[in-house]
């Protein structure tokens, strides 16, 4: 057997373990849990932190102000130093849609050793204390809520007795770029930490998605949240895995009806999302950042290069095998792209994409030695504890 044919093998042999051993995390049907309404519904405080989110704010905060929610809610905005009229542009929207409370402060700008979107919640946080929730609703600013959002969140909560229920945010998929890269970031992300392994007591799996987390109060200050993740890039994951450290129970599955509308229609802004953070999943470690490579090229292009290589080289098993595994690969892929209703023909594409991911990947580590670290709505972060440079 040649060389193109056992690497093709090897790429075949990974892809039927993603497929069967990796939580089966290519399914797209881990939505909220079985739910009853409580007989008594708590006190939720939704905390929204909010730089520069003016250009999105008009789309989602309305959705949230008007939540139907039976029990005591209250919204709380921190304007993060916006320099957009995003407080002014919250306490208007608050005046003309009314609905639920709404408080609009400023956390003024984070210490050394906080990442500026965690201490924005720090603050948020603090001043829901003072109401006394027994829930914590931490939302992104671009998140737009259904109705019922926050009252299946909570029944979820109560009936399964978890003290974290995350969902994952449903992108905005309408440019060509948008199209290519979304549903597979989402798809990686599920890759990496397979939902159904999420809630599984006992299970070293542990995540959260950030525009959506729902998280009892108590449970939030016996964690120390966010204190003990304030360096934290990546603060959902870091969440998650707090609480879950912590004993307690967490769920994440995907949103039905919980939206970002956030637009990223150029390559450029989502190149933007993903390295922004990539190299900060892999802790920083050149080690891991080449055995990060060296998979992606395995497990994603080996399979679409192999076929023509194998025919070129006279090599049968070589189109064999990398037709199969490209083949795996596509399959495992239609289910996110019927999610995000696009049309299953972009699924052979994702070879493609998984070579942008690396490149973005790549890209992030060369940021990082630069001095140019992770960065959240204009801060950025060379290190752990490194102080926060506007930009």
């Amino acid at each position: 057997m040649s060389a193109i044919a056992w690497t093709a093998s090897v790429s075949l042999a990974a892809w039927l373990w993603l497929l069967l051993c990796q939580g089966f995390f290519w399914r797209t049907d881990v939505r909220l849990p079985p739910r009853r309404d409580p007989e008594t519904w708590p006190s939720v405080c939704v905390v929204v932190p909010a730089r520069d989110e003016a250009a999105v704010l008009s789309a989602s905060l309305p959705s949230l102000l008007a939540q139907d929610y039976p029990g005591r809610a209250e919204v709380f905005l921190v304007d993060d130093g916006s320099t957009d009229g995003t407080g002014g542009l919250a306490r208007e929207l608050s005046r003309r849609h009314g609905g639920l409370p709404l408080t609009v402060d400023s956390p003024g700008e984070p210490p050394a050793g906080w990442t500026g979107k965690l201490w924005a919640v720090r603050h948020g946080i603090a001043l829901a204390r003072a109401r006394d929730p027994e829930y914590l609703l931490l939302t992104d600013a671009d998140i737009a809520h259904a109705p019922d959002s926050l009252r299946e969140l909570v029944a979820a909560a109560r009936t399964g007795g978890f003290d974290l229920v995350s969902q994952m945010a449903r992108l905005r998929v309408e440019s060509l770029w948008e199209r290519l890269v979304v549903p597979a970031f989402v798809y990686f992300f599920a890759q990496l930490y397979p939902f159904r392994r999420v809630g599984v007591r006992g299970a070293r799996t542990a995540a959260a998605a950030g525009g959506c987390v729902l998280l009892r109060a108590e449970t939030a200050e016996r964690a120390r949240i966010p204190d003990a993740i304030r360096h934290a890039v990546i603060d959902d994951v870091a969440l998650a895995r707090a609480v879950k450290g912590g004993g307690g129970r967490i769920w994440l599955g995907l949103a039905d009806r919980v939206d970002s509308v956030r637009p990223c229609p150029r390559l450029h802004d989502l190149w933007r999302m993903v390295s922004r953070s990539a190299y900060a999943q892999l802790r920083h470690n050149p080690l891991l950042l080449l055995g990060t490579v060296a998979g992606l090229v395995l497990v994603y292009l080996v399979p679409p290069l192999a076929v023509p290589a194998g025919a070129a080289a006279g090599s049968a098993a070589a189109v064999v095998t990398g037709t199969a595994a490209w083949l795996v690969m596509t399959l495992t892929y239609v289910p996110m792209l019927r999610y995000y209703r696009q049309p299953p023909w972009l699924a052979p594409l994702l070879p493609f994409t998984a070579f942008l991911y690396l490149l973005m990947t790549v890209d992030s580590a060369v940021q990082h030695y630069r001095g140019r670290g992770a960065a959240w709505k204009g801060r950025t972060y060379a290190r752990p504890d490194a102080v926060p440079d506007e930009g």
